[in-house]
């Protein structure tokens, strides 16, 4: 499954002398994973991110998934995980968020950074 693909873009005027980074949101109804963090659903989506991490490689700045909300709630999607990524541009940074891997339907949103960690 695509997940839908949203993105802000940079008001930062000027040029820029290094690669953005950009955090990448994983939105989705974490429900369709069961009610714990080691189904064969889950341990199924994780191995998928896995896969994208080492296909990116040095883009591939950091990110983490997040526990699963105990609580019920009326929310349909949870942001569930998020990836910080190197990318020259918006448009390069979309192509990686098309990429990341989602069960059913969700979305994901991709938010350029002020600052490059370390600058």
């Amino acid at each position: 499954s695509h997940p839908r693909v949203s993105a802000v873009r940079s008001h930062s005027g000027g040029r820029r002398r290094y690669p953005m980074h950009y955090m990448i949101l994983i939105y989705e109804d974490e429900s369709v994973y069961g009610d714990k963090n080691d189904t064969p659903e889950m341990q199924a989506i994780v191995a998928k991110h896995w896969d994208l991490v080492s296909d990116l490689g040095d883009q591939y700045k950091t990110g983490a998934g997040l526990a699963m909300t105990s609580a019920a709630t009326t929310v349909r999607e949870q942001l569930g995980g998020y990836y910080v990524i190197e990318a020259d541009n918006l448009d390069d940074a979309i192509a990686v968020a098309r990429r990341v891997p989602v069960r059913f339907d969700g979305s994901i949103e991709i938010r350029p950074l002020l600052h490059p960690p370390g600058k």
